[in-house]
């Protein structure tokens, strides 16, 4: 399915006026260390796409060292990231960007498709790899969706450019049809399309608030999850361009992965959040189970968490990534769990 993107002159004048206020978003402070900026100034990787749009790269941590790349998922930004960029950027080199539309990068003139996907992480790849280095690969959510995406239209480039994957509350098709983040719907009556176009795919701004915050607790994440991270979370998302975040999820609603999975043939991790629902362990499961038959499953985990498992589970998550690191660097896969 191919969305338009809002254009990239149009955008940047209906959203001159709140740039600095999501920006303000972006920067919050909180009682919870990790999710602050990271005291590391990072290297900005100039990357331009293949129609023009400048998209915002940047690379923490020695030059020198092994390569994370993390891929943010649908509304987010490079900075949803800071939980891990906090904990890695000392020892390995972390790379993290904004998907195009979102955070600091321009939408460009392609429409939102899996190919503009894969077309983009791929030319991220070109500018933040040596020559014959690879990378430990992490998305979540819309970043789980870039990998598949990127794997299934780039299936040589996978073993030459990653080590080992990380996909964590992910899906690969039905997205609309499984969530089940509105009560009832889906869990007992089917949501037709036209409701999530209506509901996600309509550029209004969200607001902040004591009732957002709970909303965003019950539906989004876990019912342990903290004041900080609701609050860190919440501002990720708000600060996302409405036209962007529109525009994506209108194409995320018909995108179709099937049994992308299939062509990450290196140690591939698949997590899901037990109660997620936005995107249902269903989804997880699935792609777990494509990449088991591929014979590169090398491990299947389920956090206690909602949607936002690196946020509300950061150790866990951070233990998973670092194991991670550890299948790719022995090249082995471990028995499916």
């Amino acid at each position: 399915m191919l969305v338009k993107l809002p254009d990239a002159m149009n955008d940047l004048r209906a959203d001159a006026l709140t740039a600095a206020y999501r920006a303000r978003l972006r920067a919050r402070k909180y009682a919870t260390t990790s999710f602050n900026t990271p005291r590391i100034a990072p290297d900005v990787i100039g990357v331009t796409t293949r129609d023009g749009a400048e998209l915002r790269v940047h690379a923490y941590g020695p030059a020198d060292r092994d390569v994370i790349v993390f891929a943010h998922g649908w509304s987010c930004s490079l900075e949803y990231w800071y939980p891990q960029i906090n904990a890695f950027a000392g020892e390995y080199r972390v790379v993290a960007f904004d998907q195009r539309g979102h955070g600091e990068s321009q939408p460009g003139r392609l429409p939102f498709s899996a190919d503009q996907l894969a077309d983009d992480f791929s030319d991220i790849l070109d500018a933040v790899l040596r020559p014959g280095q690879r990378a430990v690969l992490v998305g979540h959510s819309m970043g789980g969706m870039t990998i598949q995406a990127w794997a299934n239209k780039y299936p040589e480039q996978v073993s030459q450019r990653a080590s080992s994957v990380l996909l964590a509350t992910t899906a690969a098709h039905s997205i609309a049809t499984r969530a089940t983040v509105i009560p009832l719907i889906n869990d007992l009556i089917p949501g037709p399309q036209w409701l999530a176009l209506a509901l996600f795919g309509t550029p209004v701004p969200l607001p902040g608030g004591p009732a957002v915050h709970a909303i965003a607790k019950s539906r989004l994440m876990s019912r342990t999850a903290t004041a900080d991270q609701i609050a860190f979370g919440l501002a990720i998302v708000r600060s996302c361009r409405p036209s962007a975040r529109a525009a994506v999820a209108r194409g995320l609603i018909g995108l179709d992965l099937t049994g992308a999975a299939a062509n990450l043939t290196v140690p591939t991790t698949v997590m899901a959040g037990s109660h997620d629902r936005l995107l249902p362990e269903v989804h997880s499961r699935e792609i777990a189970d494509t990449v088991a038959a591929a014979g590169y499953l090398d491990r299947y985990v389920i956090l206690p968490t909602g949607h936002l498992p690196n946020i509300e589970c950061v150790d866990e998550f951070n233990n998973e990534v670092e194991r991670v690191i550890r299948a790719g660097s022995r090249g082995r896969i471990a028995a499916a769990g």
